[in-house]
C-alpha cells in the first residue's frame, strides 16, 4: 500500500465511526496538525475504495478545521467488509500504558498537555485523599466453587452456611 495525496473534499467521514473527540482535545489536535503537518505523512488517513475513512476520522475533521486542502491517505482496498469493521475498532484501541517516570524526566509537562496527553494530578494532597478513602473500603474475600450438578451445589451451600460463611447461590 502506498501513500497518495488527495483533495480533502474527496474523503468521506465514516458515519459508523464509534470514536468521539471532545472540544478541548479536538482543538489540541487541530493545533497539532497546524504545528506539525508532516506527521500526517507518517500517519496518513486510511480509507476504503469508496474513500470512506477507516482510520483517522478525527484527524480528517481536524485537517478540515486547520484549513488543509490536500492530505495523505492510504487506500486499504484489499480488506473485506468484516476486516474494515475490525480495523475501525483496532485502530482506535490504546493497549499500552504511559511510563510516567520517563515522561516526567524526558519531556516538559506543558508540551505533553499541549500535544493532547492527559496528565494525571499526582499531588500529594490527592494521594492523601486516596489513603484516607482506602481505610474506609471493606475488603471481601471470595472463593468460587464449580460443582457438577444442582444437588452438589445445594449440599455444599448448606454445609458452608452451617459453618457460618456468607454464601450466594449462582447458576451460570
Amino acid at each position: 500500500m502506498k501513500t497518495e495525496m488527495v483533495k480533502i473534499t474527496e474523503i468521506q467521514k465514516n458515519p459508523d465511526n464509534p470514536r468521539l473527540i471532545k472540544n478541548n482535545k479536538f482543538e489540541k489536535l487541530v493545533q497539532s496538525i497546524k504545528d506539525f503537518p508532516e506527521m500526517l505523512n507518517l500517519r496518513p488517513i486510511v480509507v476504503n475504495n469508496e474513500m470512506v475513512v477507516l482510520g483517522g476520522n478525527m484527524r480528517l475533521a481536524a485537517c478540515k478545521e486547520a484549513g488543509l486542502k490536500n492530505i495523505p491517505i492510504i487506500k486499504a482496498d484489499d480488506l473485506t467488509e468484516e476486516q474494515q469493521k475490525e480495523f475501525i475498532i483496532k485502530d482506535n484501541v490504546s493497549l499500552g500504558e504511559w511510563d510516567w517516570d520517563m515522561l516526567g524526566n524526558e519531556w516538559e509537562g506543558t508540551e505533553l498537555g499541549d500535544w493532547g496527553l492527559d496528565i494525571p494530578n499526582f499531588d500529594t494532597d490527592q494521594e492523601n485523599e486516596f489513603n484516607d478513602l482506602s481505610d474506609k473500603i471493606k475488603n471481601d474475600f471470595r472463593i468460587e466453587i464449580i460443582l457438577k450438578d444442582e444437588e452438589s451445589q445445594e449440599k455444599t451451600y448448606n454445609e458452608l452456611i452451617e459453618k457460618g460463611y456468607e454464601c450466594r447461590l449462582l447458576t451460570l
